[in-house]
């Protein structure tokens, strides 16, 4: 037994004492530039807060956004990592659990993502905006109509109108599937669940795939873990059926949706570039439903809570929209353009609330990233090749660098000339999220309609009758995050007007 010990705490010691060279070695790589250190770096995400020396924890970026660069008076590397894809690729083995149906744009580099681009990026088209816009107004108005209908205030913790809200809306416009509010007991032959419930489990369960070892979530007994495994193969045999139905159809129907677009550019390829193949067809629609449905619910939640706390931005939003929309009529595609106040708000609510706090990439080459001190003063760093550096995202966002009090409300910052590279909540360069008209439609369309005919206000609570502006803030705005930054929980009322 004494021996057993003895060689476990041999074997441990000698473990630390590698980790502790390499620590050193990678220390000495950049030439000891001030910073955090820690020896599992930012991919121990399992670990949510800071461990001094051992890790960042995934939620710290959010936490402490800008404050890391202050401190170490160091200012924030976006544009040049952004715009230089070559040079710092995406280390893919932290992209591996997006590839849950199939390889696509998100987990690939080099000429595997042009590929995937080349055939993907034509679906996000002129018309499936209009798609989604016409959609967002038809699930928002059943909502108002007929769910609240006859209320004259209905009471709404935000996030459960949000995530089915865009739910519906990926539905319709990424897969061409009609959802209502209504329940769906209707189960498809040969399947055991419905479209819309599949749909909503592996959207919001997503993490047990990409967190959990394959081995345990095919095996575990956990009630939670075998709804996943269920609907991830109900989705499968519905993403299957919809592919073989929409290519065997004689007669082919003007459809504008995520899925059939990208069916039929992949059948119209040419000039040498191979097809997708089934499964990269279906990982491909499935990362649109990822970032077409969590982005957008949770930056709506957001921007819901920001205006019931600020009642004057919400004034100034609804009397914007009335000079745009008049009464009576529905906002329509051709109202976009002039909805500025409302992209506004959106754009602030992204840029303080941004759904990703970091994106990881690596340097494919020895190079030096070029940065500088809070005085302004040029700093650079040297990055040898194989180095994991993190677009911070949130710390890019509360720079004061690059925004006026960072920290405030202010959606009309964007309504001015911004700075376009310190705003990355897409990401940026080649690399920018295809999807961005997408979720920019869907997110004005259903601000735009619930803001017309609802005012947003804090639910009054007797427990909280003494807390202060800033306490209800804090309260409201507590965030947790999975795969995205959301409201942990934000009971709002919705008077209508």
């Amino acid at each position: 037994m004494q021996k057993t010990l003895l060689l476990v705490v041999s074997f441990l010691a000698l473990y630390v004492v590698k980790k502790y060279q390499d620590w050193r070695r990678a220390v000495r790589s950049i030439h000891d530039v001030p910073g955090y250190r820690h020896v599992f770096g930012p991919h121990s995400f399992l670990l949510v807060r800071r461990i001094r020396y051992l890790c960042t924890g995934s939620f710290t970026p959010w936490l402490k956004k800008h404050d890391d660069f202050a401190q170490y008076d160091s200012d924030i590397i976006s544009g040049e990592i952004t715009g230089a894809r070559t040079r710092f690729p995406k280390p893919l083995d932290a992209y591996e659990g997006i590839n849950v149906y199939g390889h696509n744009i998100v987990g690939t580099e080099a000429d595997e993502w042009k590929r995937h681009r080349k055939i993907t990026a034509p679906s996000f088209s002129e018309r499936n905006n209009r798609l989604v816009w016409d959609e967002t107004i038809g699930i928002v108005q059943e909502l108002c109509e007929d769910v609240w209908g006859g209320k004259d205030h209905v009471v709404e913790n935000i996030v459960d109108v949000t995530i089915p809200l865009a739910l519906f809306v990926i539905g319709a416009a990424g897969f061409g599937r009609q959802m209502s509010w209504k329940a769906d007991l209707n189960v498809s032959h040969g399947h055991t669940m419905p479209f819309k419930d599949a749909l909503h489990v592996i959207s919001v369960e997503l993490w047990i795939k990409a967190l959990l070892p394959s081995w345990f979530v095919e095996w575990a007994p956990i009630p939670r873990i075998r709804a996943f495994r269920t609907a991830y193969t109900e989705l499968e045999r519905y993403m299957i059926e919809m592919i073989e139905e929409r290519r065997g159809s004689e007669k082919k129907e003007q459809r504008y949706d995520l899925f059939t677009s990208l069916l039929d550019a992949n059948e119209e390829e040419s000039d040498g570039i191979t097809k997708l193949s089934d499964s990269e067809v279906m990982g491909n629609i499935f990362v649109f439903l990822i970032a077409g449905h969590e982005t957008t619910a949770h930056t709506l939640a957001f921007t819901f809570i920001l205006l019931a706390l600020y009642q004057d931005q919400q004034e100034i939003l609804y009397q914007h929209i009335k000079s745009v929309v008049p009464d009576g009529k529905l906002p329509s595609y051709e109202d976009m353009g002039k909805l500025t106040q409302c992209y506004a708000v959106i754009l602030e609510a992204l840029r303080m609330y941004p759904p990703v706090c970091l994106i990881p990439k690596t340097t494919a080459e020895d190079t030096t990233l070029h940065t500088c001190n809070m005085a302004g003063e040029p700093i650079a760093i040297p990055c040898p090749a194989g180095t994991g550096i993190g677009v911070h995202i949130a710390g890019l966002h509360y720079n004061p660098r690059y925004w006026k009090d960072p920290y405030a409300f202010n959606p009309s910052r964007f309504l001015e000339d911004w700075p376009r590279d310190a705003f990355l909540p897409f990401s940026g360069g080649a690399r920018s999220c295809l999807g961005r008209r997408f979720s920019e439609m869907e997110a004005v369309a259903a601000l735009t309609y619930i803001i017309t005919r609802y005012r947003v206000e804090v639910k009054e609570e007797p427990q909280f009758a003494a807390e202060t502006f800033e306490q209800r803030k804090e309260r409201l705005l507590t965030c947790k995050t999975a795969i995205t930054l959301y409201p942990a929980k934000a009971p709002l009322v919705f008077k209508r007007r």
